[in-house]
């Protein structure tokens, strides 16, 4: 289901440089993100009025970009999506530079605790950092809230001139019920109505948190829920964030929480600032592709497609990971040098991206803004391990033709974590949550080999080495060496050791890290080839589909953690 975008006034005209195409292409990745990130094509015509014919191409040109997905009817946002919200929160430096504070702060009070910045007249998380409990806090790193529905909005409307309340009373009196935000549950007629009354209670709030140098939320987002929020400001002494304790009634109440976190509370937001006012690190993202590989890719992309790859709205989105770490005001020169675009070309899409309000301009230098977030970061952030190696299990098995699997290590055994079973006379049974002895399984192989060869040694001397079938490797010592052999060869093939039959060969799936946190594989006949003609039919591709995982965790956990259950 489509959720409506935040009401607000109608948006100017755009300028007579802006790339129309560029336009229509993110215009279907908001209806695609507000969606939840699956919709079916034909919806995505209706709600967003284009002709379907240009949907197509605008979905094959995101789809050439990896940004989403074609299966079958639907469109569905792929992981890579998120290198769009990974530049802006690496340009902004906050995650990186007070990501950690927030952290430490989470664990010392055992409350979940946000970093939030202002986005018009919403509130936009960037970091969080969550206590699991039955009642917490179930924000997405990218979720808008309304300004008056939370803490921090008081802190930043203090900034607000004339025009930016004007415009929040007309989204007030536009949404009362707040359906524009599908992060906050919405209010009913009664709570949402827009009077003077409720303008009133707002500026008061801002008036409360300008004196109190900090702000409460009361159970305004949600019934339970309250906040203690501060401000965060850059040297310049300009609020450039809020950092929010959040905890349950059940736990703190209103009245309580403050004189419960604010002393630890001040101290981080001490901390932060004098973070603030540190140098930059030195980026250790990777930089953007140069010029060159950019214009290469978008030949070949155009060769192979024809017109249903558009490179207008190709060089658009791209503009905006020319922004990162390092690269948070770039001039008109250094984007196009970064994209390989012309400066002409690099211009209009920058003035279309600044129109639609993911860029803005002080006439010189360009930055990114919070709103780049809206291009499905939330919905994609909330992805585990499972749900990004699926579609590439999916394209594995339609390769080779037989079941791949995912799993991870659960104690000394494997669980499947994921699995795409194929379709033949003969297969493999296998479910998710199905647990077998690593030392016995190529899955389990490959996790032992990315652990410490202490480690490896002491799991294998405290487990129970049975025999599954006449094939089975019992032997301590005969393990160890199969499993630095693996460790060496960077997979591992096990032929009829877990049953008879049954040959499995497996590569490790690393993180950003470089750690190894689940393998994947695929399960054959032992009856149709021998061990080393398995190894060559199936070894190349198992390894393309590890590299293609590896690539989304990548990305995806760039400022996010990833379950791996």
């Amino acid at each position: 289901m489509t959720h409506p975008a935040p009401a607000a006034p109608s948006s100017p005209a755009a300028p007579p440089e802006a790339v129309g195409p560029l336009i229509r292409c993110l215009t279907v990745l908001r209806e695609l993100s507000a969606g939840g990130g699956r919709q079916a094509v034909g919806d995505l015509v209706r709600v967003t009025g284009l002709a379907r014919s240009t949907v197509d191409r605008v979905l094959s040109t995101l789809a050439r970009l990896g940004y989403v997905r074609v299966e079958g009817r639907d469109a569905v946002l792929a992981p890579r999506l998120l290198e769009l919200g990974n530049a802006y929160l690496a340009a902004s430096g906050l995650p990186d530079r007070l990501g950690p504070l927030a952290d430490r702060l989470a664990d010392e009070l055992d409350e979940s605790v946000s970093l939030a910045v202002p986005d018009g007249d919403g509130v936009r998380f960037v970091h969080q950092a969550t206590r699991r409990r039955a009642m917490s806090l179930a924000f997405r790193i990218g979720d808008l809230l309304p300004a008056e529905r939370g803490a921090p909005g008081a802190l930043f409307a203090d900034a607000w001139d004339a025009a930016d309340r004007e415009r929040w009373r007309r989204r007030r009196a536009a949404d009362p019920t707040d359906a524009g935000f599908p992060a906050v549950p919405p209010r009913t007629h009664d709570e949402g109505d827009a009077d003077d009354s409720s303008t009133a209670v707002f500026e008061r709030r801002v008036d409360a948190a300008r004196a109190a140098g900090w702000s409460l939320d009361d159970q305004l987002i949600e019934p339970g829920l309250v906040a203690v929020a501060m401000p965060v400001r850059d040297p310049s002494g300009r609020v450039v964030c809020a950092v929010s304790v959040v905890s349950h009634t059940s736990r703190l109440s209103a009245a309580e929480l403050p004189g419960a976190v604010l002393p630890r509370l001040r101290d981080t937001v001490t901390a932060m600032e004098l973070a603030l006012t540190a140098p930059p690190e030195t980026p250790t993202g990777a930089a953007p592709p140069t010029g060159g590989s950019h214009a290469s890719w978008m030949r070949a992309s155009k060769q192979e497609l024809g017109p249903e790859f558009v490179e207008s709205m190709a060089r658009g989105l791209i503009t905006l990971t020319a922004f990162g770490a390092g690269r948070a005001a770039l001039p008109l020169t250094a984007v196009a040098e970064a994209t390989g675009l012309a400066r002409a070309t690099a211009r209009r899409a920058l003035i279309t991206l600044e129109h639609l309000g993911y860029l803005t301009s002080d006439g010189k230098l360009f930055r990114l803004t919070p709103k780049v977030l809206e291009l499905g970061f939330a919905h994609l952030s909330g992805l585990t391990l499972p749900a990004i190696a699926q579609p590439h299990l999916a394209a594995l098995v339609e390769r080779v033709h037989d079941s791949a699997s995912m799993a991870v290590l659960a104690g000394d055994d494997i669980q499947y974590v994921a699995r795409v079973p194929t379709v033949r006379i003969m297969s493999v049974n296998i479910t998710l949550g199905t647990r077998f002895p690593a030392y016995a399984t190529s899955m389990g192989r490959a996790l032992l080999a990315g652990l410490p060869p202490a480690e490896v040694s002491a799991r294998l001397s405290r487990t129970d080495l049975r025999p599954f079938t006449r094939h089975t490797v019992t032997d301590e010592e005969a393990l160890l060496d199969l499993v630095r052999q693996v460790r060496t060869d960077g997979y591992a093939l096990v032929d009829e050791e877990l049953e008879e039959g049954l040959r499995s060969l497996a590569v490790p799936v690393r993180d950003r890290s470089g750690e190894v946190v689940a393998a994947v594989n695929v399960s054959t006949h032992a009856g149709r080839t021998t061990p080393a003609g398995t190894r060559d039919a199936i070894l190349p591709a198992l390894r393309e589909t590890a590299t293609a995982i590896e690539a989304d965790l990548a990305v995806a956990g760039r400022y996010v953690r990833i379950p791996v259950l």
